[in-house]
């Protein structure tokens, strides 16, 4: 059913004359294709947020560090707590802090994904992105906040150039989405917290093991999160776990990671999966304009952000 906001932009967000380079667009949308998959993403500002003025809280970085075959493309997206003031700066912050990690590791990362190094991918990556949060937590302290009032989500997609590799490396902290598009059905593969539980997952550098599926991946659920530079003293704040996941990619699947903003009413409601499953599984991608459209398909009961990041294997 139409949502009962209004389908466009109705107030913008309010301007402080001396920051205007902390004015968040209502809408950022990028695309690429490197080696064998073609990128689109988008970050959109929820039908409530537009309606009240308040500005997106979701943050979108998608970068690309290296140059040729070595290159390495890093998309990231983090959501800013509900209910404080100021935490879409929390999210762009945290975006920016992951991505300068990355980009200082990214010759070592690389090479671990094409030499299918799991254990030094799975740590180095949990220690970047622990010291990244760990940098936000700091941050609020020094504006005399509760971690929780300055605080966000933090969702990650590494993709090597290479055309031979077809590794996908998603990992983060927090909630939201992964799904993958495979024979025109959609699979929830969001690593869950506590379940370690179900078929056996290959790790690299494991002996050579596939799923029923047919495709070899892994998952690590549930990691502790080790200490970073940047922790400081316990705040009292349950910490959600560390997710890693890292999956071989099959020709014609499409893998997408998304905020909630997306991933809820794509669990909740089945048509809104069969409309986009119909139009991304054709023989090429959409493109950016077509992808803006496909992910802003509205659905009644749903008004938060969204941000999506979808890769089309040739």
């Amino acid at each position: 059913r139409p949502p009962t906001y209004d389908a466009e932009p109705t107030a913008l967000p309010p301007a402080d004359p001396d920051a205007l380079d902390g004015l968040v667009a209502d809408t950022v949308l990028e695309g690429a294709r490197y080696g064998a998959c073609t990128l689109r993403a988008v970050s959109v500002r929820g039908d409530s947020a537009r309606y009240r003025g308040d500005p997106r809280r979701d943050a979108l970085l998608v970068a690309r560090f290296g140059a040729g075959e070595q290159a390495l493309v890093l998309v990231a997206m983090a959501t800013g707590a509900r209910g404080a003031a100021g935490t879409h700066r929390a999210a762009a912050q945290v975006c920016r802090w992951i991505g300068r990690a990355v980009g200082r590791s990214h010759a070592r990362l690389a090479e671990d994904l094409r030499a299918a190094r799991r254990g030094d991918l799975k740590s180095g990556l949990h220690r970047l992105t622990d010291r990244s949060l760990g940098r936000l937590r700091a941050e609020a302290a020094e504006q005399g906040l509760a971690p929780h009032e300055y605080a966000a989500t933090l969702r990650c997609l590494l993709l090597p150039a290479a055309p031979e590799c077809r590794t996908r490396v998603f990992f983060g902290v927090g909630a939201g989405g992964l799904f993958r598009l495979r024979d025109g059905a959609w699979q929830d593969i969001e690593p869950r917290t506590g379940d370690i539980t179900g078929e056996p997952v290959v790790g690299f550098g494991s002996p050579p093991s596939e799923t029923p599926e047919g495709d070899r991946l892994t998952m690590d659920l549930g990691v502790a999160t080790p200490p970073g530079p940047y922790d400081g003293p316990p705040d009292g704040t349950p910490r959600e776990p560390f997710r890693f996941r890292a999956s071989v990619a099959r020709p014609g699947d499409v893998l997408l990671m998304c905020s909630t903003g997306l991933a809820e009413p794509l669990l909740g409601e089945r048509e809104l999966g069969e409309l986009l499953a119909r139009r991304w599984s054709g023989a090429a991608p959409p493109g950016l304009a077509g992808f803006l459209a496909d992910s802003g398909v509205r659905v009644k009961g749903y008004a938060d952000d969204r941000t999506a990041a979808a890769v089309w294997e040739a």
